[in-house]
Protein backbone atom coordinates (compact mmCIF):
# COMPACT_ATOMS: atom_id res chain seq x y z
CA UNK A 1 0.00 0.00 0.00
CA UNK A 2 1.12 3.22 -1.09
CA UNK A 3 1.91 5.80 2.00
CA UNK A 4 0.30 8.59 2.43
CA UNK A 5 1.91 12.20 1.47
CA UNK A 6 1.87 15.31 3.90
CA UNK A 7 -0.03 16.68 1.58
CA UNK A 8 -2.77 13.97 1.89
CA UNK A 9 -2.58 14.42 5.31
CA UNK A 10 -3.24 17.83 5.27
CA UNK A 11 -5.82 18.03 2.87
CA UNK A 12 -7.90 15.17 5.10
CA UNK A 13 -7.28 16.82 8.09
CA UNK A 14 -8.49 20.15 6.89
CA UNK A 15 -11.74 18.58 5.26
CA UNK A 16 -12.22 16.85 8.22
CA UNK A 17 -11.79 19.93 10.30
CA UNK A 18 -14.33 22.24 8.31
CA UNK A 19 -16.83 19.59 8.30
CA UNK A 20 -17.11 18.23 11.92
CA UNK A 21 -15.40 21.43 14.15
CA UNK A 22 -18.53 23.17 13.77
CA UNK A 23 -19.95 20.08 15.41
CA UNK A 24 -17.81 19.72 18.10
CA UNK A 25 -17.90 23.26 19.00
CA UNK A 26 -21.86 23.07 19.11
CA UNK A 27 -21.88 19.82 21.42
CA UNK A 28 -19.12 21.85 23.86
CA UNK A 29 -21.43 24.98 24.21
CA UNK A 30 -24.21 23.01 24.89
CA UNK A 31 -23.23 22.03 28.01
CA UNK A 32 -22.17 25.62 28.36
CA UNK A 33 -23.25 27.40 31.60
CA UNK A 34 -23.74 31.02 30.35
CA UNK A 35 -26.69 31.93 27.96
CA UNK A 36 -24.26 33.66 25.75
CA UNK A 37 -22.82 30.79 23.33
CA UNK A 38 -19.61 32.60 22.54
CA UNK A 39 -18.68 33.04 26.07
CA UNK A 40 -17.64 30.06 28.21
CA UNK A 41 -19.31 29.98 32.04
CA UNK A 42 -18.62 26.89 33.40
CA UNK A 43 -20.02 23.03 32.56
CA UNK A 44 -24.05 22.68 32.65
CA UNK A 45 -26.48 20.42 31.23
CA UNK A 46 -29.07 23.55 32.29
CA UNK A 47 -30.55 24.34 28.82
CA UNK A 48 -31.04 20.53 28.30
CA UNK A 49 -33.67 20.78 31.62
CA UNK A 50 -35.02 23.97 30.26
CA UNK A 51 -35.32 22.19 26.05
CA UNK A 52 -37.62 19.02 27.71
CA UNK A 53 -40.01 22.00 29.54
CA UNK A 54 -39.71 24.17 26.57
CA UNK A 55 -43.61 23.17 24.73
CA UNK A 56 -43.00 24.57 21.77
CA UNK A 57 -40.13 22.58 20.95
CA UNK A 58 -41.96 19.62 21.93
CA UNK A 59 -44.70 20.52 19.96
CA UNK A 60 -42.73 21.29 16.87
CA UNK A 61 -41.24 18.05 17.58
CA UNK A 62 -44.18 15.66 17.54
CA UNK A 63 -45.50 17.50 14.32
CA UNK A 64 -42.50 16.87 12.89
CA UNK A 65 -42.26 13.46 13.34
CA UNK A 66 -46.17 12.58 12.56
CA UNK A 67 -45.84 14.56 9.05
CA UNK A 68 -42.45 12.30 8.28
CA UNK A 69 -44.03 9.25 9.23
CA UNK A 70 -47.30 9.53 7.30
CA UNK A 71 -45.81 10.91 4.60
CA UNK A 72 -42.07 8.47 4.61
CA UNK A 73 -45.14 5.77 4.42
CA UNK A 74 -47.31 6.73 1.94
CA UNK A 75 -44.47 8.40 -0.79
CA UNK A 76 -42.81 4.41 0.09
CA UNK A 77 -46.11 2.97 -1.21
CA UNK A 78 -46.56 4.99 -3.91
CA UNK A 79 -43.04 5.39 -5.14
CA UNK A 80 -42.79 1.58 -4.94
CA UNK A 81 -46.17 1.24 -7.39
CA UNK A 82 -44.49 4.07 -9.56
CA UNK A 83 -41.30 2.17 -9.68
CA UNK A 84 -42.61 -1.08 -10.70
CA UNK A 85 -45.05 0.65 -13.15
CA UNK A 86 -41.61 2.20 -15.12
CA UNK A 87 -39.58 -0.81 -15.05
CA UNK A 88 -42.21 -3.71 -15.75
CA UNK A 89 -45.08 -1.66 -17.92
CA UNK A 90 -42.67 -1.92 -20.75
CA UNK A 91 -43.44 0.98 -23.33
CA UNK A 92 -46.75 2.76 -22.98
CA UNK A 93 -48.55 5.74 -24.23
CA UNK A 94 -47.73 8.40 -21.74
CA UNK A 95 -44.97 6.53 -20.12
CA UNK A 96 -42.68 10.10 -21.09
CA UNK A 97 -44.84 12.25 -19.30
CA UNK A 98 -45.60 9.67 -16.39
CA UNK A 99 -41.74 9.40 -16.16
CA UNK A 100 -41.28 13.09 -16.14
CA UNK A 101 -43.45 14.21 -13.54
CA UNK A 102 -42.42 11.21 -11.27
CA UNK A 103 -38.65 12.40 -11.35
CA UNK A 104 -39.85 16.36 -11.69
CA UNK A 105 -39.09 17.32 -7.90
CA UNK A 106 -35.55 15.78 -7.99
CA UNK A 107 -34.37 18.77 -10.48
CA UNK A 108 -37.22 21.18 -8.84
CA UNK A 109 -36.33 23.93 -6.64
CA UNK A 110 -37.57 23.50 -3.54
CA UNK A 111 -38.99 27.34 -3.63
CA UNK A 112 -41.28 26.66 -6.92
CA UNK A 113 -42.11 23.18 -5.88
CA UNK A 114 -43.64 24.82 -1.87
CA UNK A 115 -44.49 27.80 -4.01
CA UNK A 116 -46.43 25.89 -6.48
CA UNK A 117 -48.08 23.55 -3.81
CA UNK A 118 -49.18 26.85 -1.60
CA UNK A 119 -51.00 27.68 -4.79
CA UNK A 120 -52.86 24.81 -5.71
CA UNK A 121 -54.40 24.54 -1.68
CA UNK A 122 -54.93 27.75 -1.80
CA UNK A 123 -56.98 27.26 -5.25
CA UNK A 124 -58.90 24.64 -3.75
CA UNK A 125 -59.63 26.14 -0.77
CA UNK A 126 -57.66 23.45 1.59
CA UNK A 127 -56.82 24.86 4.82
CA UNK A 128 -52.71 24.49 5.73
CA UNK A 129 -51.87 22.34 8.26
CA UNK A 130 -50.25 18.65 8.75
CA UNK A 131 -52.29 17.34 6.42
CA UNK A 132 -50.74 19.55 3.51
CA UNK A 133 -47.52 19.23 4.95
CA UNK A 134 -47.90 15.29 4.39
CA UNK A 135 -49.44 15.88 1.20
CA UNK A 136 -46.26 18.30 0.73
CA UNK A 137 -43.84 16.18 1.27
CA UNK A 138 -45.32 12.77 -0.10
CA UNK A 139 -44.73 14.49 -3.65
CA UNK A 140 -41.51 14.93 -3.30
CA UNK A 141 -40.44 12.21 -1.32
CA UNK A 142 -41.83 9.45 -3.61
CA UNK A 143 -39.63 10.60 -6.72
CA UNK A 144 -36.55 9.63 -4.32
CA UNK A 145 -38.35 6.18 -2.89
CA UNK A 146 -39.28 5.69 -6.95
CA UNK A 147 -35.35 5.21 -7.72
CA UNK A 148 -34.00 3.75 -5.18
CA UNK A 149 -36.61 0.91 -5.42
CA UNK A 150 -36.52 1.19 -9.52
CA UNK A 151 -32.74 0.35 -9.56
CA UNK A 152 -33.19 -2.89 -7.73
CA UNK A 153 -36.00 -3.80 -10.11
CA UNK A 154 -33.64 -3.71 -12.86
CA UNK A 155 -31.44 -6.06 -11.44
CA UNK A 156 -34.57 -8.58 -10.62
CA UNK A 157 -34.70 -12.03 -11.46
CA UNK A 158 -37.74 -12.07 -13.42
CA UNK A 159 -37.54 -16.01 -12.78
CA UNK A 160 -38.31 -16.32 -9.63
CA UNK A 161 -41.63 -14.31 -10.81
CA UNK A 162 -42.39 -16.68 -13.53
CA UNK A 163 -41.71 -19.62 -11.51
CA UNK A 164 -44.10 -18.67 -8.58
CA UNK A 165 -46.78 -18.13 -11.67
CA UNK A 166 -46.22 -21.81 -13.48
CA UNK A 167 -47.03 -23.05 -9.81
CA UNK A 168 -50.43 -21.27 -9.73
CA UNK A 169 -49.79 -17.68 -8.01
CA UNK A 170 -51.63 -14.52 -9.27
CA UNK A 171 -49.66 -12.00 -10.07
CA UNK A 172 -50.75 -10.22 -6.80
CA UNK A 173 -49.41 -13.02 -4.86
CA UNK A 174 -46.24 -13.58 -6.82
CA UNK A 175 -45.52 -9.88 -5.91
CA UNK A 176 -46.66 -10.00 -2.14
CA UNK A 177 -44.71 -13.52 -1.99
CA UNK A 178 -41.90 -13.15 -4.15
CA UNK A 179 -41.22 -10.02 -5.11
CA UNK A 180 -41.49 -7.51 -2.37
CA UNK A 181 -39.50 -10.01 -0.14
CA UNK A 182 -36.41 -9.90 -2.45
CA UNK A 183 -36.82 -6.23 -2.97
CA UNK A 184 -38.18 -4.81 0.69
CA UNK A 185 -34.57 -3.77 1.84
CA UNK A 186 -35.02 -1.09 -1.17
CA UNK A 187 -38.26 -0.38 0.02
CA UNK A 188 -36.78 0.41 3.61
CA UNK A 189 -33.92 2.39 2.29
CA UNK A 190 -36.70 4.22 0.23
CA UNK A 191 -38.97 4.85 3.21
CA UNK A 192 -35.52 6.07 5.37
CA UNK A 193 -34.43 8.02 2.90
CA UNK A 194 -37.84 10.01 2.67
CA UNK A 195 -38.07 10.05 6.63
CA UNK A 196 -34.79 11.91 6.31
CA UNK A 197 -36.05 14.83 4.10
CA UNK A 198 -39.08 15.17 5.74
CA UNK A 199 -37.18 15.42 9.33
CA UNK A 200 -34.90 18.12 6.98
CA UNK A 201 -37.17 20.13 5.09
CA UNK A 202 -37.69 23.87 5.85
CA UNK A 203 -38.43 25.34 2.47
CA UNK A 204 -41.76 23.51 1.35
CA UNK A 205 -42.73 23.14 5.32
CA UNK A 206 -42.85 26.73 5.23
CA UNK A 207 -45.02 27.36 2.02
CA UNK A 208 -47.68 24.77 3.18
CA UNK A 209 -47.63 24.92 6.87
CA UNK A 210 -50.81 26.85 8.67
CA UNK A 211 -50.15 28.84 11.59
CA UNK A 212 -51.72 25.44 13.45
CA UNK A 213 -48.78 23.20 12.64
CA UNK A 214 -45.34 24.05 12.58
CA UNK A 215 -42.22 21.79 12.39
CA UNK A 216 -39.01 22.12 14.17
CA UNK A 217 -36.89 23.06 11.14
CA UNK A 218 -39.52 26.01 11.10
CA UNK A 219 -38.88 26.66 14.77
CA UNK A 220 -35.58 26.37 14.89
CA UNK A 221 -35.16 29.00 12.08
CA UNK A 222 -37.80 30.97 13.51
CA UNK A 223 -35.51 31.07 16.85
CA UNK A 224 -32.43 31.28 15.39
CA UNK A 225 -33.37 34.70 13.44
CA UNK A 226 -33.90 36.57 17.03
CA UNK A 227 -30.38 35.23 18.26
CA UNK A 228 -29.06 31.62 19.15
CA UNK A 229 -30.64 30.06 21.81
CA UNK A 230 -28.02 27.68 23.87
CA UNK A 231 -31.30 25.57 23.69
CA UNK A 232 -31.02 25.19 20.19
CA UNK A 233 -27.10 23.61 21.16
CA UNK A 234 -28.71 21.22 23.12
CA UNK A 235 -31.57 20.60 20.59
CA UNK A 236 -28.59 19.78 18.17
CA UNK A 237 -26.46 17.80 20.16
CA UNK A 238 -29.87 15.76 21.13
CA UNK A 239 -30.24 15.25 16.92
CA UNK A 240 -26.64 14.11 16.59
CA UNK A 241 -26.29 11.85 19.16
CA UNK A 242 -29.46 10.46 17.44
CA UNK A 243 -28.42 9.68 13.88
CA UNK A 244 -24.49 8.85 15.62
CA UNK A 245 -26.26 5.69 17.55
CA UNK A 246 -28.46 4.47 14.08
CA UNK A 247 -25.13 5.25 12.08
CA UNK A 248 -23.26 2.59 15.03
CA UNK A 249 -26.36 0.25 14.98
CA UNK A 250 -26.61 0.09 11.28
CA UNK A 251 -23.31 -0.59 10.51
CA UNK A 252 -22.96 -3.11 13.45
CA UNK A 253 -25.68 -5.07 12.00
CA UNK A 254 -24.32 -4.63 8.38
CA UNK A 255 -21.43 -6.41 9.76
CA UNK A 256 -22.83 -9.13 11.57
CA UNK A 257 -25.06 -10.21 8.66
CA UNK A 258 -21.77 -9.78 5.74
CA UNK A 259 -20.35 -12.29 8.89
CA UNK A 260 -23.39 -14.49 8.90
CA UNK A 261 -23.02 -14.73 5.02
CA UNK A 262 -19.54 -15.49 5.01
CA UNK A 263 -20.14 -18.40 7.60
CA UNK A 264 -22.67 -20.07 5.54
CA UNK A 265 -21.04 -19.77 2.25
CA UNK A 266 -17.83 -21.60 4.23
CA UNK A 267 -20.36 -24.17 5.62
CA UNK A 268 -21.74 -24.49 2.49
CA UNK A 269 -18.65 -25.24 0.76
CA UNK A 270 -17.16 -27.88 3.38
CA UNK A 271 -20.54 -29.17 2.86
Amino acid sequence: MRRLSWFNVTSLTIGFAFLYLPMVLLIIYSFNASKLVTVWAGFSTRWYGELFRNEAFLDAAWVTLKVAFFSSSIATILGTMAAYVLVRAGRFHGRTLFSGMIYAPLVMPEVITGLSLLLLFIGIGLDRGIFTIVLAHTTFAMCYVSVVVSSRLVTFDRSLEEAALDLGCTPFTAFRLVTLPIILPAVISGWLLAFTLSLDDLVIASFTAGPSATTLPMKIWSSVRLGVDPQINALSTIMIAIVTVGVLIASFASKRAATRREEDERAAGRT
